[in-house]
């Protein structure tokens, strides 16, 4: 499962060429969805009118919704110092669940905010893609 934290989804919705290559690529393949929390979208709207708009205008692109268990756990991430309510999140979504197989990556461009075991790709490294 890909996931797209605040700063991926504000990127995908300004362009990035990177992000839209893969959003383009994965809308051409049957199964294969970017995840955006809700409230990394909300945040992302919140900061740039219009994003949220932009990012859900690509097919490939589904948002994680924040259910009763998903508040309660973000709730107590928010409370025990994980990190902002848009950052605990995605680290919620990136969280082992049973309605999905292996792992989870998280793309972002501040991996620094998210703990050590979280899959974290910098949407701007070389390794991005496979490019080098």
């Amino acid at each position: 499962m890909i996931i797209l934290d605040t700063g991926a989804a504000r990127a995908l919705a300004e362009g990035h060429k990177t992000l839209n290559l893969l959003a383009g690529n994965m809308a051409r393949t049957p199964g294969d969805l970017l995840r955006v929390p809700a409230l990394c979208l909300m945040q992302a709207e919140s900061e740039d009118a219009e994003a949220a708009r932009r990012v859900l205008s690509f097919s490939s692109v589904v948002v994680d919704p924040l259910d009763t268990v998903a508040s309660v756990t973000v709730g107590a991430m928010i409370r025990d110092g994980y990190g902002g309510a848009d950052t605990c999140h995605a680290l919620y979504c990136a969280l082992p669940r049973a309605e999905f197989t292996g792992m989870s990556i998280l793309l972002t461009t501040r991996e620094e905010v998210y703990p050590p075991g979280v899959v974290t790709v910098d949407i701007d490294s070389p390794g991005m893609l496979g490019l080098h």
